[in-house]
């Protein structure tokens, strides 16, 4: 069984795309086979694993928009069990294309539906920072929201639209979606921080992972090197810290599979 995650938040610079590396990285490196999907017409994704967004010939715009089948636009990144569905700005007609079709909501469920068995553990969506019809497929198609969030005012507000997003979902396209807030670029010196993320506990509490991403300026450094930051710097603190994230969500979705079995 394939388990779907889509990490997205309509804030920006919270480190959707970082996360969507890093964890998929640490998942590839624990032995489970790993497809990101780049979702993000800025396409950093694809970016970030040395892949020229306009010389792709299928991406995953052609998948939304053309019905092509999700096979035909997966490559290979050049790192053991890790491949990608490749973005490009192309995308964003999707959020002119999509809202006048029946049942436009499922387009990306249906894409994984028609692709049949595929070679995959998980899949992890990178979503845009706005809350459109893109982002909606992702949700409607994932098992799992994961939602990166700041220890920061701006972005632990942005939450509520968030939880809206969900219900939302949930009522109208996927019962079933579970969400986890995972928070990031955390500064424990900062008495800021360390205040909103005890807000953030007291208010969401088993709704958030255990796991806490720090800034570390490594997670930086590797979409520039065009690898995962377990591959980039293994020993670095952000490394060790997506490992650790890694291990709780498969501990995580091995819980919840057992229970709704």
């Amino acid at each position: 069984m394939i388990y779907k995650i889509a990490i997205s938040n309509e804030k920006g610079g919270v480190a959707k795309t970082t996360t969507t590396l890093s964890l998929g990285g640490a998942l590839a490196d624990l032995g489970y086979r790993t497809l990101l999907i780049d979702m993000d017409p800025q396409a950093n994704l694809t970016l970030a694993l040395g892949l020229e967004p306009n010389e792709a010939t299928r991406t995953i715009a052609h998948v939304l928009i053309e019905a092509a089948p999700l096979q035909s636009a997966i490559r290979k990144t050049g790192f053991e069990r890790l491949d990608l569905a490749p973005c490009n700005p192309r995308i964003e007609s999707a959020e002119q294309f999509l809202p006048v079709r029946a049942n436009y909501l499922r387009t990306m469920r249906t894409a994984l539906e028609l692709a049949g068995p595929l070679p995959y553990e998980y899949i992890l969506f990178d979503c845009p920072p706005s809350l459109g019809t893109i982002t909606l497929n992702a949700l409607a198609a994932a098992d799992l929201l994961i939602i990166p969030t700041q220890p920061e005012y701006f972005s632990a507000y942005a939450l509520r639209n968030m939880m809206g997003v969900v219900r939302r979902i949930r009522r109208e396209a996927n019962p079933n979606l579970a969400y986890r807030i995972l928070v990031t670029l955390m500064d424990r010196r900062n008495r800021t921080h360390r205040n909103i993320y005890e807000q953030l506990l007291n208010t969401f509490g088993e709704g958030m992972f255990e796991t806490v991403i720090e800034i570390d300026t490594k997670l930086r450094e590797s979409p520039i090197a065009g690898q995962p930051i377990t591959r980039y710097m293994p020993t670095s603190r952000g490394s060790i810290q997506y490992r650790i994230l890694a291990e709780e969500l498969i501990q995580y979705v091995k819980e919840t599979t057992y229970q709704t079995a």
